[in-house]
């Protein structure tokens, strides 16, 4: 099995602090993942080098996401706004850096959240050129991005792969992949095959998240065919499984994703479920 299999930090715990670092970890690792996902909105309280030294003992990779804000938001046509949503992203690229990543994803583009109104233009322009520079920074780090596709409610720049092909387009940028997540692709997608086709060799990330973002195999998404076509394109990048319940709470983003229902109280046992539910699916799809 060529994939390296991960889970997003908030199955444990919502915060990042050196406590919270040190339980994410050693559970990560206790479930048998390769790699962990750490989302960036706490990183306040982030020691980064400590949690570089507890992820390279217990042998994980590392793989850094975040959304920005409506205050820091790349896509506004508010010069002001733009730049301080760069600033979060540079900032952000380089901490993921000093973690030992290779890859910093997520909704680079925009803030994470309902838009009132449709993308503008210069809105549209201004993630251009911010993620063209993005994109130099990495490189020159032997680091790639990645372009999570979301839900039309919460973003308005890419909801589709086929927005995001075109956005990475317009960027330029060899080293700024693609990221399908199950979860969005339910709502926008006419289904799970064509996009991960129109993608191809440009897929750098897959998150697997059910329709109610619970456990895996309780909802009604079509994994099998997902699977196969991860398989058809030769798909030997990151998978990560991402599930939120209201059992475990990050002050900002559980109210972002409007994380408000019970699926689980038990993260470590979700994590162990989901480690042999992806193992299991990849095996089954990839034995013929």
């Amino acid at each position: 099995m060529t994939n390296q299999l991960g889970v997003h930090a908030l199955v444990f715990s919502g915060g990042t602090t050196p406590s919270e670092m040190e339980y994410i970890i050693g559970e990560t690792k206790k479930a048998g993942f390769d790699l962990l996902e750490l989302s960036l909105h706490d990183a306040a309280n982030l020691d980064v080098p400590a949690a570089r030294a507890a992820l390279d003992a217990a042998g994980l990779g590392i793989v850094c996401s975040r959304g920005l804000a409506f205050a820091a938001d790349v896509s506004s046509d508010d010069p002001a706004v733009v730049a301080k949503g760069a600033e979060l992203l540079h900032y952000s690229l380089g901490v993921t850096h000093q973690l030992g990543g290779t890859h910093f994803t997520g909704a680079l583009y925009s803030a994470l959240g309902k838009y009132g109104h449709a993308l503008t233009t210069a809105g549209r322009a201004n993630v251009v050129a911010t993620l063209k520079d993005l994109a130099v920074e990495a490189e020159a780090l032997d680091m790639t991005l990645g372009l999570e596709i979301c839900n039309r409610y919460e973003t308005n720049v890419i909801n589709t792969a086929a927005d995001a092909l075109r956005l990475a387009d317009d960027i330029g940028h060899d080293n700024v992949l693609i990221h399908l997540d199950s979860y969005h692709m339910n709502i926008e997608e006419d289904d799970f095959v064509r996009p991960v086709h129109l993608v191809g060799d440009r897929l750098g990330y897959v998150h697997i998240g059910e329709n109610h973002r619970g456990y895996l195999g309780s909802g009604h998404l079509d994994f099998t065919s997902f699977f196969h076509a991860l398989a058809d394109i030769s798909y030997t990048g990151p998978i990560t499984f991402e599930s939120f319940s209201s059992a475990v709470v990050s002050p900002t983003l559980s109210n972002d994703l409007a994380i408000w229902r019970n699926l689980w109280n038990d993260g470590p046992a979700l994590a162990a479920h989901s480690k042999n539910y992806l193992t299991t699916m990849i095996e089954g799809t990839r034995a013929h």
